[in-house]
């Protein structure tokens, strides 16, 4: 028989019991972007090479204040710790703009599949209006078929005056050019 005041339930998930830091990704992600541009600018180049240049001349020259002596161990060693956390910082910010730009190509493709296949529907769309118009009366072809037709009444119902009126029409046609 089960225990009724079991401390173990199947029925619900077991709580994680470590303590897990909360942190939102992307923006730490914005984050660490923001920070590898500046890394890449030319004010922050400006600004390294002058605190350089203030800790060199202090440790010179200032007697009383020289922190970190000639070999410049600790300068160094803050070189050394910003290198280290510069690199993976600007291979963070490589990776999502990497990310960006796979989504950017994913769009593309699919924009330039829907583009194609626009593209090949109002083909097809052009190629069965021009079948259509194709077996469309022109102007030209049904005003000869009706000349044809009114010849044929004329001559079948004024047979002596069907042969002058053909002559007529044929210097007319040949005068206008059509």
């Amino acid at each position: 028989m089960p225990e009724l005041h079991s401390s173990r339930r199947l029925d619900q998930p077991r709580v994680a019991r470590s303590l897990r830091l909360g942190f939102d990704r992307e923006a730490f992600a914005s984050l660490t972007e923001r920070v590898a541009r500046f890394l890449g600018t030319g004010r922050y180049l400006a600004i390294q090479t002058v605190l350089v240049i203030v800790w060199i001349i202090l440790n010179i020259f200032a007697v009383s204040l020289r922190w970190d002596p000639y070999p410049f161990i600790l300068l160094n060693l803050a070189f050394s710790t910003q290198a280290a956390y510069a690199a993976p910082l600007i291979l963070l910010a490589q990776n999502r703009q990497d990310d960006r730009d796979r989504i950017s190509l994913e769009e593309d493709r699919a924009r330039a599949a829907q583009t194609k296949a626009d593209t090949e529907y109002l083909a097809r769309e052009l190629a069965a209006l021009r079948l259509a118009v194709g077996e469309v009366v022109t102007r030209d072809f049904l005003r000869t078929e009706l000349d044809r037709v009114v010849e044929r009444l004329r001559s079948e119902l004024h047979p002596e005056r069907a042969e002058p009126e053909r002559g007529r029409q044929a210097r007319s046609r040949g005068s206008s050019g059509t």
